[in-house]
């Protein structure tokens, strides 16, 4: 979360949508994980439902739809942050949050590489068994 004036939260992360952590060949890998660790809990999948539907909402809102705590909100958020998925700005007392949508694109990106090497696998091994 931000200290003040509106800065961005996201100013640790590189510029192709890593959390700074990591480099060469397994860091993007790390970032499709720390994606799949924050949406693996249901709670976090429906903070993300809220604010898109909302663009921007304070934990505050946040909370009001949701079986949980404010500070909890607050907790989830943390960790939505820090794999990329939400980022946060002051505005007044509260901070604000909203998607940034490029994360979930690279996982996507990196589960369509995934399915592509299994559909071709799939295809040989059909292949291979029906005697072509």
């Amino acid at each position: 979360m931000t200290t003040g004036g509106g800065t961005d939260t996201g100013a640790g992360r590189d510029p192709a949508g890593g959390a700074g952590r990591g480099s060469g060949a397994n860091a993007g890998g790390d970032a499709v994980a720390e994606v799949f660790s924050a949406l693996a809990d249901p709670t976090r999948r429906r903070i993300l439902d809220a604010l898109a539907a909302h663009g921007e909402a304070t934990a505050t809102v946040l909370a009001a739809e949701l079986p949980v705590s404010r500070q909890a909100v607050v907790k989830h958020l943390g960790v939505l942050d820090r794999a990329g998925l939400v980022a946060g700005h002051r505005e007044g007392r509260e901070a604000r949050y909203r998607v940034i949508p490029e994360r979930l694109g690279v996982t996507a990106r990196w589960m369509d590489r995934v399915a592509a090497a299994w559909d071709s696998r799939l295809s040989a091994i059909k292949r291979l068994a029906e005697g072509e």
